[in-house]
């Protein structure tokens, strides 16, 4: 017995060494797999997955610029915006508002499309998460300045 143990750590037991591999690699292969299925992601996020996962959760939206800064009288130009809210999704059913600056999801902080799109890859398989938003003030809300809103997401199943 001891002779064996000794050959393994030395790595002179070939078949059992290439059987430990194998094995190895099936076990992490299927891990990848489940990761995969429970909604993880094992790739790079894009701005293509990102802009897809955002109109699942039921939003149109774009990346804050100087532009949109200025007409929102923001400080700086960091964030997402929303363009627009899908009817009857799980960000209308939260109240998500055109204008709105997606500042948080989930407790992840969002600063440009790809952090949003993260966020949500991990935030819309669990279906109760949260999202905080900018909402600027607009010309018929009379003198109050605009504020940090948290939204309930609940994501309804058949």
């Amino acid at each position: 017995m001891m002779k064996r143990i000794s050959k393994f750590q030395h790595g002179q037991c070939g078949s059992l060494n290439t059987s430990l591999k194998l094995l190895m690699g099936i076990v992490f292969f299927g891990l990848l797999a489940l990761t995969s299925q429970a909604g993880g992601s094992t790739g790079e996020m894009t701005e293509d997955r990102a802009f897809q996962l955002a109109e699942e959760f039921g939003v149109d939206v774009g990346e804050v610029d100087e532009e949109i800064k200025e007409f929102l009288g923001l400080s700086k130009a960091e964030g997402v915006v929303v363009f627009a809210v899908i009817g009857n999704t799980p960000a209308d059913l939260a109240g998500i508002k055109t204008k709105a600056v997606i500042k948080e999801v989930d407790g992840h902080e969002i600063r440009n499309l790809l952090d949003l799109g993260r966020a949500l890859e991990k935030a819309l398989p669990i279906q109760n998460f949260s999202v905080a938003t900018y909402e600027p003030a607009g010309i018929d809300d009379q003198g109050i300045g605009g504020g940090l809103n948290f939204h309930l997401v609940r994501i309804a199943k058949d």
